[in-house]
């Protein structure tokens, strides 16, 4: 068992808003939505927890440390950056407005280990 402080990089697309009575002209999506969806959808549940796969030989771990207090998520695959990323680009895309589309990820371990995702590699 070991642990990253993460870095993660959103970036979505979209047609900036036009009307000049609307108090967020120009703005694709106000930076404070999109950090509050990120926080719901990915920080909160993911910050200072330990994450197994469900399928773990190691579910009696999961548990005992649960039961001690320790955060603990089951997850439906193999906890590494790659399949992290996928699941984040999952639950942050389907808290954006339809008007707006999810680009990227990018999910930093450290410095130079990283995991990034496109929706074009996705469609």
């Amino acid at each position: 068992v070991h642990g990253h402080s993460y870095h993660l990089s959103v970036t979505i697309i979209g047609t900036p808003i036009t009307s000049v009575s609307d108090v967020k002209l120009g703005m694709v999506m106000d930076f404070g939505d999109l950090k509050k969806i990120v926080k719901e959808e990915v920080v909160d549940p993911f910050d200072h927890a330990t994450v197994f796969n469900k399928n773990t030989p190691h579910v009696e771990l999961a548990q005992e440390l649960e039961s001690r207090g320790h955060k603990i998520i089951l997850a439906n695959y193999q906890p590494t950056s790659e399949n992290m990323v996928i699941d984040f680009a999952q639950r942050i895309q389907r808290r954006l407005p339809e008007t707006i589309s999810l680009h990227s990820l990018k999910l930093r371990e450290t410095g130079t280990a990283f995991a990034e995702w496109y929706a074009s590699d996705n469609s």
